[in-house]
C-alpha cells in the first residue's frame, strides 16, 4: 500500500512542500497554546477547572 502511495505522490510537483507546512502548523498552533496557558489569569482558570462539579449551574436543562 505505501508503494502505491508513494508512487502516485512522486509525481507531484512541489510535494515535498506540504510535510513542512503542517510540521510548521503543528509548531505554531502548540506554541500559541503554551503562550496562552502561561499567560492566562490564575482566576480563570481555577474558575473554568471548576466549572464540570459545580451543581449551582443555572444552565442545566433539567425539567
Amino acid at each position: 500500500m505505501l508503494k502505491f502511495i508513494k508512487h502516485h505522490m512522486e509525481g507531484i510537483d512541489g510535494v515535498a512542500i506540504y510535510p513542512m507546512i503542517s510540521l510548521l502548523i503543528f509548531f505554531i498552533f502548540f506554541a500559541v497554546l503554551f503562550w496562552w496557558v502561561l499567560k492566562a489569569k490564575k482566576e480563570y482558570i481555577n474558575k473554568v477547572s471548576k466549572l464540570p462539579l459545580d451543581n449551582n449551574n443555572t444552565d442545566t436543562y433539567e425539567k
